[in-house]
């Protein structure tokens, strides 16, 4: 059996490679693919695997796009961090999903679930759910984004305003810089679940540890690398950057009004 990982995020991607290995062993394993455009073009170069197991939010965008542009015929089992409109479509859709952080116990009946498919020999409708699925989400409703946000303050919780929020960092836990440059702990588990509820005209996933906001940004510098090294108000020592590969789609955000 061939399967197919796609993950952005190394350490949660090394976590379901060995994951997959203890529970598949005889499984060969492809990936794990970062983006958007590296999984477009391995399908270029690639046949169809056995089964993907594939993240929603990657570092290019939604994963959603790759099977809008590659036709498959195989199973997909979605990781998603929090999106109650798409696992709404997925239970409808008989489509897998598994919520993050994955869990061993998870990942196991979700395999389970597909050999139980496979068994039946009735593989030929996964294309058609897929293709509804992609149709449902198109045609979602207007998402309500959240403007106000918990957080510890000592012994306080405190709601900070979106507008005062300068960016979120992970580093072993998720953390809310303010735009004072007050760093706050979260109750929020990934950067990935955070990706759900911020409204992407303000708030862009810069990389694997940040995710920023618009208007807490005084700009960027160019690096010879061509990544972009961003400039915060709040935080003008923290290293923030963003990829070769996403900087044209942060320019284009940073400029829009």
């Amino acid at each position: 059996m061939q399967i197919l990982i796609i993950e952005d995020e190394p350490l949660v991607a090394r976590t379901l490679v060995k994951a997959v290995r203890d529970i598949e062993p005889q499984a060969r394993l492809e990936g794990p693919l970062e983006s958007v455009e590296e999984a477009i073009n391995w399908f270029s170069s690639h046949g169809s695997p056995d089964l993907i197991l594939s993240d929603i939010q990657l570092s290019d965008g939604v994963s959603f796009e790759i099977f809008r542009q590659v036709n498959t015929d195989c199973p997909i089992i979605f990781t998603t961090a929090y999106d109650d409109y798409a696992i709404r479509a997925f239970r409808l859709n008989s489509i897998d999903y598994l919520l993050k952080p994955v869990h061993e116990e998870d990942l196991k009946r979700a395999f389970a679930k597909y050999h139980r498919w496979r068994g039946t020999g009735h593989t030929d409708h996964f294309p058609s759910q897929l293709s509804q699925l992609l149709e449902q989400l198109d045609t979602r409703p207007a998402k309500a984004y959240k403007h106000r946000f918990l957080a510890h303050h000592q012994r306080t919780v405190v709601a900070v305003p979106a507008e005062r929020v300068a960016f979120f960092v992970r580093d072993e836990i998720i953390w809310l810089v303010t735009s004072e440059g007050q760093r706050l702990i979260t109750d929020y588990v990934s950067l990935d679940e955070l990706d759900e509820l911020l409204d992407p005209l303000h708030f862009f996933r810069a990389s694997r540890q940040h995710t920023v906001r618009k208007e807490a940004l005084e700009g960027y510098r160019t690096h010879y690398t061509g990544k972009l090294e961003l400039i915060t108000k709040a935080a003008p020592d923290e290293s923030i950057t963003v990829s070769k590969e996403k900087a044209a789609q942060f320019r284009r955000w940073f400029e829009e009004g």
